[in-house]
Order: structure tokens, then C-alpha cells, then sequence
């Protein structure tokens, strides 16, 4: 699975294009974000990515989870969304 790290300074315009971009090609993505600032982005980068591709008939899920990561030779809790295809709308 692709892994997508999103910091407190993400664009989440830019990281959004960068979840679709990956959901449409592979229909699943995993993001990082360690940190409130980083967390905030990522959800926000979340919520656009899904309206970039509602117009491809795409509904995106999010199962959020808490995962530990080495950052410099320290453990941290970061979050993980684990972000997918839910279904594809025929209309």
C-alpha cells in the first residue's frame, strides 16, 4: 500500500490531488500524520481528495487508526487513515 506522510506545512489541496491521484490508480492509500497541526491537514486533505473524485463516480471511505513510528530514533503515535474505494456510483 502507498504512503502518503502529511506534515502540519501540507497544502492539503496539494496532498488531496496526491490521495486521488493514488485512489484512482490503486484504489487504496494509507496517510501518516504525527501531531494535532499534521492531523488537522490530513482531514482536510481527506474531505477535498473525496470531492475530487465523487465527479468519477468514486466514494471514498477513511478507517482512521493509531499506529507507532521511529521519527528520529524516537517511537511517536501517529494517526493512519487508511483511505479507499468504497464503491463505485453508476449513475
Amino acid at each position: 500500500m502507498e504512503l502518503i506522510k502529511v506534515s502540519a506545512r501540507s497544502v492539503p489541496k496539494l496532498a488531496a490531488g496526491a490521495i486521488a491521484a493514488v485512489v484512482r490508480e490503486k484504489k487504496i492509500v494509507e496517510i501518516q500524520a504525527v501531531g494535532a497541526g499534521a492531523i488537522n491537514q490530513a482531514v482536510k486533505s481527506i474531505a477535498i481528495a473525496r470531492v475530487y473524485t465523487e465527479g468519477e463516480g468514486l466514494d471514498l471511505v477513511c478507517r482512521p487508526a493509531f499506529k507507532n513510528v521511529m521519527i528520529e530514533d524516537a517511537e511517536k503515535t501517529a494517526m493512519q487513515f487508511v483511505v479507499e474505494v468504497n464503491a463505485v456510483k453508476n449513475d
